[in-house]
């Protein structure tokens, strides 16, 4: 019972005590804020002075999980470096000489662990409608009217093919021209058919472009 009021009560290993504390409480509060749908302990992420513009800790994580993970490690590390002196030499380390270590090993491991995290959580994605106005495409699904769409085919801009339904904006358009998609109308693009070449390039038009070729 001493030993154990020794080991509560020593001043070498006060920091590292705190720590557990600081960590027990965050935890507590945090798991009765998600039990009640509020976030407790949000307003810490503006006092926690952490340079997330730094290459080292460009991450996906909440700055309050790393105050976690910090906490963790920083505890961790200093009750192992003050019993592994205690080992040694039957008395733990002066807290000055051990805090400054106990830190940098911390933050190194704090560090290595949300990294390795960063790299097997799966990231959120986020959903953006498909936008094909102002696409070429081909009707492939018989001819188009104002009020009578069928099927044609358009390519996005990553060179993914996409089967999408069309109407024309006015006249009947047959299958297989191509045409221009507009505007949405519903849940159908609303087509343009592309006007025919006027031949500007013609060669029986410029002759002299025939003798320059």
């Amino acid at each position: 019972m001493t030993n154990l009021s020794l080991f509560f009560s020593n001043n070498a290993l006060m920091p590292f005590h705190l720590s557990v504390v600081i960590l027990g409480l965050i935890s507590l509060i945090q798991t009765i804020g998600f039990y009640f749908g509020i976030r407790p302990l949000a307003f810490l992420k503006y006092f926690i002075p952490i340079g997330f513009n730094s290459p080292l800790l460009h991450i996906k994580f909440s700055k309050i999980l790393i105050l976690i993970f910090f906490l963790i490690n920083f505890s961790f590390v200093g009750y192992f470096l003050q019993f592994f002196f205690y080992a040694y030499d039957d008395g733990f380390a002066s807290i000055s000489y051990i805090l400054i270590p106990t830190f940098i090993i911390a933050v190194f491991f704090t560090v290595f662990m949300i990294h390795c995290l960063d790299q097997v959580i799966r990231p959120k994605y986020t959903y953006r409608p498909l936008n094909l106005i102002g696409r070429l495409a081909t009707i492939s699904g018989g001819s188009i009217r104002p009020e009578h769409p069928a099927q044609a085919r358009v390519r996005d801009e990553y060179g993914q093919l996409h089967y999408v339904y069309v109407v024309s904006e006015a006249g009947e358009i047959p299958i297989n021209t191509q045409i221009i998609l507009i505007r949405m109308k519903g849940h159908n693009y609303v087509a343009k058919k592309i006007a025919p070449s006027n031949h500007l390039f013609d060669y029986e038009i410029f002759p002299e472009c025939q003798q320059e070729k």
